[in-house]
């Protein structure tokens, strides 16, 4: 099973969505209309074969994703993930990680955050390569002049994501 990466779909409120698992840690996450783009990265970083799952067992990323949908948003803190990238971009992704749910950064901020002030832009590109989304959330990363910007999965996602969190966060 190496060699075997485990793909299970869960429905959202915002469009189906695929989970990607590699000896049960999840290594990528995308939308059902962006998967075509995450299946390439998983052939060429594992050379695998993806499976698609029929069946999900409790306690997988769609497990987590659903507490997450239905407002627990401390669920996403308890998977597993296999992170994978240049160490730039895996600093800048546990960075995001420490932007609490419902609340932004912009890029020049996440920039400092891990030492580069200079380095906004590469910041940008980092975050549109992150292979994980929704629990490495890119979608808290704004633009300075405080706009939501470049999402891969769409800015009607992005912005849903802010406000659901924003929701969630008011009435914990």
């Amino acid at each position: 099973m190496y060699n075997t990466i485990e793909i299970e779909c869960c429905d959202s409120p915002i469009g189906t969505i695929r989970v990607a698992l590699r000896e049960r840690r999840v290594c990528a996450i995308a939308f059902a209309d962006r998967w075509d783009r995450a299946a390439l990265y998983l052939r060429r970083r594992f050379g695998a074969d993806l499976h698609e799952r029929n069946t999900i067992a409790e306690g997988d990323g769609t497990a987590c994703l659903r507490r997450y949908f239905a407002g627990d948003l401390s669920a996403l803190d308890e998977l597993e993930i296999d992170l994978a990238g240049t160490p730039f971009q895996v600093a800048v992704w546990r960075a995001l990680r420490t932007i609490a749910p419902g609340t932004t950064e912009s890029y020049g901020s996440i920039a400092r955050m891990i030492g580069c002030p200079p380095a906004a832009r590469a910041v940008g590109a980092a975050n549109g390569a992150n292979p994980i989304s929704i629990v490495i959330p890119c979608h808290r990363a704004i633009g300075a002049d405080g706009k939501l910007v470049n999402y891969g999965a769409g800015l009607e996602r992005k912005s849903w994501l802010l406000d659901h969190e924003r929701a969630a966060r008011s009435i914990a």
